[in-house]
C-alpha cells in the first residue's frame, strides 16, 4: 500500500486489522516484574521477528494516516515500526530519540514512565518539520507519557501530528487519557 494505492474495501481493512491483532495476541511475550517489580512488560520482539506478523502490523499502522508525509518512531522499537510504515507509505522516517543520543541542537521533552522519568529528543535543525504531517508510532501505550511527550515535540517544531498509533495498548494504565485530541489507534488493547 502506498499513498498512491487505490482505496480498498472496508472488508480488506478489517481483515488486515484482524490478522495483525492475531499475530500480536499469539506472539507477544509477557514478562512479570520487568524492568522493575510490579511492572508487566509486553515484549513485541517475537511479533516483529515473524515476517507475516511484522508485515500485518506495518500494513495496519500505515492505514492510520495514509496522507502523512513523515513517519516518526519512538525509541527504540518504534524505529522498526517507523521504518516499515514509512517504506509502505513512501515517506521519510524520523527517529524520536532518548535524551543524549542526538547532537545539539535538539528539542527535548521530559516525561514520566510507570517506573521512573525520561526525556525524548528530536533534531532542532537540519530537518524542516514545520508544516509536515506526521504519523507518530510506538510499540506499547502504557501510562501514556512517552507518546504524549513525542507529540508535544512535533507540535513545538511546528509539525502537525495527524495520528498516533501503537501496536499494543495497556488499557488498565489509562495512557489514552494523556493523548489529547490526537486520533489514536491501537491494534490490540489488553
Amino acid at each position: 500500500m502506498s499513498k498512491h494505492a487505490a482505496v480498498e474495501s472496508a472488508d480488506v481493512a478489517v481483515e488486515r486489522a484482524a490478522k495483525a491483532a492475531a499475530a500480536v495476541d499469539r506472539l507477544t511475550r509477557w514478562t512479570d516484574d520487568f524492568p522493575t517489580p510490579g511492572v508487566r512488560f509486553a515484549d513485541l520482539t517475537p511479533v516483529f521477528a515473524e515476517a507475516e506478523g511484522f508485515r500485518a502490523v506495518v500494513d495496519c499502522l500505515a492505514e492510520c494516516a495514509p496522507d502523512a508525509d513523515l513517519v516518526a518512531g519512538v525509541d527504540a522499537r518504534g524505529f522498526l515500526l517507523g521504518a516499515g510504515v514509512a517504506a509502505t507509505l513512501g515517506t521519510g522516517v524520523l527517529a524520536v530519540r532518548k535524551a543524549g543520543k542526538l547532537p545539539p541542537p535538539v528539542l527535548s521533552r521530559k516525561f514520566e514512565l510507570e517506573y521512573g522519568t525520561a526525556a525524548l529528543e528530536i533534531p532542532a535543525d537540519g530537518i524542516e518539520l514545520r508544516g509536515r504531517r506526521v504519523l507518530l508510532l510506538d510499540d506499547v501505550l502504557a501510562t501514556g507519557g512517552t507518546l504524549a511527550a513525542a507529540a508535544e515535540l512535533f507540535d513545538q517544531a511546528g509539525a502537525e501530528v495527524v495520528a498516533l498509533a501503537v501496536v499494543l495498548e495497556l488499557t488498565v494504565l489509562e495512557g489514552r487519557a494523556k493523548q489529547g485530541d490526537y486520533p489514536l489507534t491501537s491494534i490490540v488493547q489488553a
